[in-house]
This record gives structure tokens, C-alpha cells and sequence, in this order.
């Protein structure tokens, strides 16, 4: 398994803490009816050592000519067996992977504004498959670890990480609240996506400040409803056909909430009103996407006529 590596970069650091998470007998603890069927599949991709990489827009790994035939539908099997593929896009030994969210437009409106990468230990909560936590490799971070809970996620990065297993860039299957605390060894936090998932929106946030050291940054990104301060909306069952909403705040009210955990420096670097050509069904995602979210009649609301996806992305920094 890869996290062997990890296991040696963090050793002897306060990142150390990590360790008990990266063994075999927590691995095998993987509740997840596919777990086992997605590391056999794991085992079965081609050992390709790729030359060609290039995290840019869509993430390269390795190239049409680096393969025969044989071996790339191979791979496109395989790899088509982790659908549904939320984030991406991705290339694989020139298999295109056309994910649901072209992430790579949500990494545009953050990338210049963030403080640069270069030499930091960078932690991306709620990873998903990794895609975000490539780009910001690619940006020259010294080291990524992601947070992913959603095995089915969990399983796609370690499907990727099979052909790139020198990279300083992990997925670990666990959610923030597993992680010892206070664990201030991160130079940025990404939140991306997941603060309306959560019952407690400022434990959440506080939880994200334990992880950064004094003055490191928080990248913290959401849905948003317009409202006046102190504004959240609590959907009664679903919002947008998701389950498992609690909070969306108002632009205003989660400047308040950042504030109110002592973060400094809170500033709106963006807000964007999520578009059909972010979010979409495709291939290798077939299943209900925005279209489906939003209603047919007015695309302004929800089906549950609560107002349409806007997400925000703010950054502030550990006081």
C-alpha cells in the first residue's frame, strides 16, 4: 500500500500522529461493501510507470504512446468500473475520464488569489478523488494530504496514486473529526464543498483551525443563499436532491461564523452561480446531476424551490 511512503516523510514530525491511520489493520477495518472488490480492481491496473505528467486542466497521467491498445482498454475497463466519477477531468495513459464537475473551473477562481503553495504541508478536507489535491502538487506544495470518508472516492485516488505512487500527495479514508486534536501542522487548509454537509458548522471550522499552524491559511469554499446576516437556510428534507444539507449561509453570515472562530483577515475572493457546463451528466457519471437539481420550469430554483446552487470561497488566516 502507499501509505508506506507517507509513513516515512512524516515521521519524526508532529504529522506523526497520523501513523496509526496508515496501517494494514486499520486498512482492512474499511467498512464499504466494494472496498475489497476496488483494491482488487487496484491490483489489476497494468504496472506503467508514466513519463508523461501534466496537472494542468485535465490531469495527465501518462500518454496514448506510453501503452499498447491492449493495456489502454484495459485501464478505460477498469477505471469504469469506480464510476460514478465526480471530480476530474482526468487522462489516463489517453483514456479520458469526463467527470460530472469540471473542477478545474473552481480551481481557476482560487488559484491566484490563495498564498502560494511552494514548501507547504497542505491539507485538502473532503478530497474526493484527489483532483484538487494534484493541482495543488502541481502547484509545489512539499506535501498533500486529503481527507476522504466516501470510500467510493477513497477508491478512485488510490486507482490514480497506482501510477503515480512517488508523488508526496495521499488520500487517507477519514473524515476530519477522525484526526487527533489539536494537530496545527498545516501551512493551508482547504475546505472545499463540505461545510453544509455538516450538522455543526462552527465545530467544523473550529476543527479546521486545530489543523493550521498560527497564521496559516484557510481556503474555505460553500453553497451560499442571498440573505442578510445571520441568514442560513435549513432545508427541510433535500436540498438540490441532496440529502444530507444542514446549514447554507448567507455570503454575510458565514463571514460572521469564520469570524466568530477567530479567524483574521476573512475576505470574498469569489462567488459563482454554479453552471451547467460545470455540472453535468457524462459517461462516466450517468447519474442525476444539476439538471436534474433544478427545476424545469424556473432554473432560478431547486426542485425543492429553494434558491439555485451559488458557492463562495473565502480565505482568512489562523490568528
Amino acid at each position: 500500500m502507499y501509505f508506506s511512503e507517507l509513513e516515512k516523510l512524516i515521521a519524526n514530525s508532529p504529522l506523526q500522529e497520523l501513523s496509526p491511520f496508515l496501517q494494514a489493520d486499520f486498512l482492512d477495518s474499511i467498512r464499504h461493501g466494494d472496498h475489497r472488490r476496488w483494491q482488487r480492481l487496484v491490483s489489476e491496473l497494468p504496472e506503467l510507470v508514466p513519463e508523461h505528467l501534466d496537472f494542468g486542466p485535465v490531469i495527465e497521467i501518462g500518454s496514448a504512446a506510453e501503452c499498447s491498445e491492449d493495456k489502454r482498454q484495459q485501464i478505460h475497463k477498469l477505471l469504469f468500473e469506480f464510476m460514478p466519477w465526480r471530480k476530474g477531468p482526468f487522462r489516463v495513459f489517453g483514456v479520458d475520464i469526463d467527470s460530472e464537475w469540471q473542477s478545474n473551473l473552481k480551481w481557476d477562481r482560487l488559484a491566484d488569489a490563495i498564498a502560494p503553495l511552494e514548501g507547504r504541508t497542505v491539507l485538502d478536507v473532503g478530497s474526493g478523488n484527489g483532483y484538487s489535491s494534484l493541482r495543488m502538487h502541481a502547484a509545489r506544495a512539499r506535501l498533500v494530504i486529503g481527507l476522504e470518508p466516501h470510500i467510493p472516492y477513497y477508491g478512485q485516488f488510490s486507482a490514480l496514486k497506482h501510477f503515480i505512487q512517488n508523488l508526496p500527495v495521499y488520500v487517507l479514508p477519514l473524515a476530519l473529526e477522525a484526526l487527533p486534536r489539536p494537530l496545527p501542522c498545516f501551512d493551508t487548509v482547504f475546505s472545499m464543498g463540505v461545510i453544509y454537509h455538516r450538522r455543526s458548522p462552527l465545530d467544523h471550522l473550529l476543527q479546521l483551525a486545530d489543523c493550521l499552524r498560527p497564521g496559516g491559511q484557510l481556503v474555505m469554499e460553500s453553497i451560499v443563499v442571498d440573505g442578510e446576516k445571520g441568514y442560513s437556510l435549513m432545508p427541510e428534507a433535500r436540498y438540490a436532491n441532496m440529502g444530507n444539507v444542514w446549514f447554507i449561509p448567507s455570503v454575510d453570515t458565514l463571514q460572521t461564523w469564520l469570524e466568530k472562530c477567530e479567524f483574521q483577515n476573512v475576505r470574498l475572493v469569489d462567488v459563482s452561480t454554479t453552471s451547467h457546463s460545470e455540472q453535468r451528466q457524462t459517461e462516466w457519471m450517468p447519474f442525476d446531476s444539476l439538471q436534474q437539481a433544478l427545476s424545469d420550469k424556473d432554473p432560478s430554483v431547486t426542485v425543492e424551490g429553494y434558491p439555485a446552487p451559488q458557492r463562495a470561497i473565502f480565505l482568512c488566516e489562523k490568528a
